[in-house]
């Protein structure tokens, strides 16, 4: 006799917490402990090459450019976390020989960073690794994968934007 036990992961188990004030509330609450779950498994994938999450955006925004220089100013506008210090970061991926920076050709006040083919490498390896952190999200299917996306891109719509100002100005 086989016994199958089914493990139903949930919010309110995961956090003992059984009622939220209002389902937006618990949605809010869910995409917080989420993204900290995801962020948690990818911190692993890149201990062994040293990197923060931080680092590692600055060099996928790298490679992206690759073999064109890129300012430090172009990297700040496409990170995702916006409040990363990019020189600090920058200057410890110079550290690890992971990237190179010179002054831009054409604006003196600017610097160019490139990747380095060690950087490159690097990333290489880890995106053999990121298949099995992806794979937490195959409890989804395609379309339920980009049915999740747009909704997390419906969140961040200007209309949202507007009555969250909303709301922080009527407290």
């Amino acid at each position: 006799m086989f016994i199958h036990y089914i493990c139903i992961m949930s919010l309110e188990n995961d956090i003992k917490q059984q009622s939220f004030k209002s389902p937006y509330s618990k949605a809010i609450i869910n995409i917080i402990y989420t993204n900290n779950w995801l962020q948690s498994l990818q911190v692993e994938i890149f201990k062994p090459f040293d990197l923060t999450l931080q680092q590692y955006n600055v060099l996928r925004i790298l490679r992206g450019q690759y073999p064109k220089p890129t300012t430090v100013i172009a990297i700040i506008e496409r990170m995702l976390d916006k409040m990363s210090n990019a020189s600090r970061l920058v200057d410890k991926l110079l550290a690890k020989e992971l990237v190179v920076r010179r002054l831009c050709a054409h604006d003196r006040r600017a610097v160019d960073v490139t990747i380095t083919e060690k950087g490159l490498n690097i990333l290489a390896e880890i995106d053999s690794l990121q298949g099995k952190w992806e794979a937490k999200l195959h409890g989804l299917n395609e379309d339920e994968a980009l049915q999740l996306s747009d909704l997390l891109d419906k969140i961040r719509q200007p209309k949202a934007k507007c009555l969250s100002s909303e709301l922080i100005t009527n407290n």
